[in-house]
């Protein structure tokens, strides 16, 4: 397929990330594009980025960080080593809005007696271009539990610039969502009937899949088209999706191409459950699609063909949206271009995310390799 890098988007962007104690992030430096593919070796702490920013979206959208970190193992988890090695983890997450810079910074430190994490830094600030990075940074109290961001933002009663760069602070990164389809057991949320008021955005899991696809039936109907004529391209036996809400709820039920036989989700392969959920998720309308996009392993269980069309999917809505992959598959890297790849290798315990300079392989790639050549061959890392 012919790889395209698309228009340059205008939403607002997450540039530059840093982050210092977070699992297996000891100290990461990471500059963002509107796409980014990672890679790398089983336990090389890919999925462990994007559980930061599942970490953000529960601090933000609700103030649960208790709730995130007690999910999640407990302080201790969180952080590098645990915390006798790192008492505290920070971060600093810059956002380009266009006219300048929106940070937010924050440090968490191990409360020991209840296995929390405690606020101990919290400050955001707005530098428009042109004119340094020398601006106040607006701080908070230290000692709290959740965040106090979210509430300036609220605020009415903050100053006119703080309330501002509070509030365009945590629209995106409310936004960030992650995404991982990876449950499909016989207990599955996406096996089960759900509401069909559950259908504002697709959840991380997919569980709500039957719920939005019938809300995209019913008042998106071209979209929902599309998703069903994108799906038979790579699954044949599908003739379309039988959604029949019954007592408030819905259950995924889908239709044979080649007779009047109807299957739930129960008798679907977890290829084809996957499948459903990300073309879904890359075919939503601009208002149910998050800002920040982060997918965890989206090949897994998917046919070569499927893949490619993901990709191509991928990057349409990255001309719109922020988005972050995690893969294993050589199939899924060679559809993208090698300056959007993340190499990520571990490092004496701790993960190191690089970008790969394409110019370094040109000669490489002009020949009869590919990124995933460079890849396997441990050219440019990211192997065991």
């Amino acid at each position: 397929m012919t790889k395209t890098k698309g228009a340059s988007p205008l939403k607002a962007r997450i540039a530059r990330l840093e982050v210092r104690g977070f699992r297996s992030l000891q100290d990461v430096p990471l500059a963002l594009p509107y796409l980014t593919v990672m890679i790398g070796a089983n336990g090389a702490g890919k999925s462990n980025l994007i559980r930061f920013f599942e970490m953000l979206g529960w601090m933000l959208k609700g103030r649960n960080l208790g709730e995130f970190v007690e999910k999640y193992g407990g302080g201790d988890d969180q952080l590098f080593m645990g915390a006798k090695i790192t008492p505290r983890m920070d971060a600093l997450i810059t956002i380009d809005s266009g006219q300048g810079l929106n940070e937010y910074r924050f440090g968490l430190a191990h409360a020991t007696a209840r296995d929390r994490l405690m606020f101990v830094d919290e400050a955001f600030r707005f530098s428009r271009h042109g004119w340094g990075t020398n601006a106040h940074w607006n701080s908070h109290e230290p000692g709290g539990t959740e965040a106090e961001l979210p509430l300036v933002a609220g605020s009415q009663g903050s100053s006119s610039s703080q309330y501002t760069t509070a509030r365009a602070l945590v629209y995106l990164l409310r936004e960030c969502a992650t995404f991982q389809f990876h449950d499909t057991s016989d207990s599955a949320p996406i096996k089960l009937s759900r509401d069909i008021t559950d259908c504002q955005h697709l959840r991380s899991n997919g569980g709500n899949l039957s719920a939005v696809l019938l809300y995209l039936q019913d008042n998106h109907r071209k979209r929902f088209d599309l998703i069903e004529r994108e799906i038979a391209r790579v699954l044949p036996s599908f003739g379309g999706f039988d959604l029949k809400p019954a007592f408030g709820k819905v259950q995924l039920r889908w239709r044979c191409r080649h007779s009047d036989k109807t299957f739930g989700a129960h008798l679907t392969s977890d290829g084809s459950l996957r499948l459903f959920c990300l073309m879904t998720l890359l075919n939503l309308p601009g208002a149910m699609l998050p800002d920040v996009i982060l997918v965890d392993e989206p090949e897994l269980g998917l046919h070569p063909a499927a893949i490619e069309l993901i990709s191509e999917m991928v990057m349409g809505v990255a001309t719109e949206r922020q988005i972050i992959l995690s893969t294993q598959s050589p199939y899924l890297v060679d559809c993208f271009d090698l300056d959007s790849v993340v190499v990520a290798n571990l490092v004496n315990g701790a993960t190191r995310l690089e970008r790969v300079d394409p110019d370094l392989y040109a000669s490489w790639l002009e020949g009869e390799y590919q990124t995933s050549d460079l890849w396997l061959r441990n050219i440019i890392g990211g192997r065991p």
